[in-house]
């Protein structure tokens, strides 16, 4: 068997996660970040050759300090041992090497985090902060209530052209595309599709004038398509508008529109279908949120609950 250099098989991998999986850039530059370590790691200990990496040298790269010299977090652990386990599964499944030397190697167990989700009175007011009839209110507006009424990632909702909308049935809906390059029709909602439509007409046509000609539906000030980063600032400049304590991002408006919707009795795999899982035991984690509501509501509305 020819060997072939570990910088050469890191990119084989890369390139096998975006061709044959379909992996995010932002997915495929972590894994670069993490192998990129594992492999300074390697040299330290003089390993150049696939072959001569043990076991131990997995399980060990995991107590590697961090950039800055400090201990790492287990979730930053965990995710650099997925990639190197990724990379090793690769190679065995490549005839690169006869054995997965990383099999046995076990991740540290995260504590469980629930996603957290808002009440509707708290969305309301942050939707009511970006009223107003002048083209930016207007975008925000439209943004915000795409973003509650479709469950929509953040850069779905940015990536969106206005060609994605549509309608079906009489019912407005909107195409998304999601990780993997995977699409899903999501019914947008009359407030939603009142927003967008506003904007459409009153606000979108003056602000793309400003820049380059795009499809993009949000666009920014220079007209271009809305990035990612100004759709979270945007959404924290509204929420401090509001008044609202809790930190909000564009995931908060995602966690609240899953778990309102299972709070109002929609089925669990509805709700997975909507957010573009592909497990429905990522869309079950919502399940024990609305489970812990109805627990602390128990608890203080039953006069024997205490």
């Amino acid at each position: 068997m020819t060997e072939v250099a570990l910088s050469t098989l890191v990119d084989r991998y890369l390139r096998h996660l975006a061709i044959e999986r379909g992996r995010a850039e932002n997915t495929l530059a972590a894994y670069r970040r993490d192998l990129t370590a594992y492999l300074a790691y390697l040299d330290r200990c003089d390993i150049r050759s696939l072959d001569l990496v043990a076991a131990t040298h997995v399980s060990r790269f995991g107590l590697e300090p961090g950039a800055q010299g400090g201990q790492r977090s287990a979730a930053s652990v965990a995710r650099a041992l997925s990639s190197v386990r990724g990379f090793h599964r690769f190679c065995l499944d490549e005839g690169y090497v006869a054995e997965d030397v990383s099999a046995d190697t076990k991740p540290p167990k995260l504590p469980l985090r629930l996603p957290k989700a808002i009440a509707l009175d708290r969305v309301e007011a942050l939707l009511e902060a970006a009223s107003g009839d002048d083209p930016l209110a207007l975008r925000d507006r439209a943004l915000l209530e795409l973003l509650y009424a479709t469950g929509a990632r953040v850069s779905e909702a940015v990536g969106l052209n206005v060609d994605d909308m549509h309608e079906a049935d009489e019912t407005q809906v909107v195409r998304l595309l999601g990780k993997g390059g995977k699409q899903r029709i999501v019914p947008l909602g009359s407030y939603a599709k009142a927003a967008i439509d506003a904007y459409l007409v009153r606000a979108r046509p003056g602000m793309s004038t400003k820049g380059p000609s795009t499809p993009g539906l949000f666009l920014g000030r220079r007209g271009a398509r809305l990035s990612r980063q100004n759709a979270w600032l945007i959404i924290r400049a509204r929420a401090e508008q509001a008044g609202l304590d809790t930190e909000i991002s564009p995931h908060t408006l995602r966690h609240s529109f899953a778990t309102h919707l299972l709070e109002g009795g929609a089925d669990v795999r509805v709700v997975q279908e909507l957010l573009g899982h592909s497990s429905v035991a990522t869309t079950q984690f919502y399940t024990l949120v609305t489970a812990d509501t109805l627990r602390d509501m128990y608890t203080t509305a039953h006069p024997r609950a205490r």
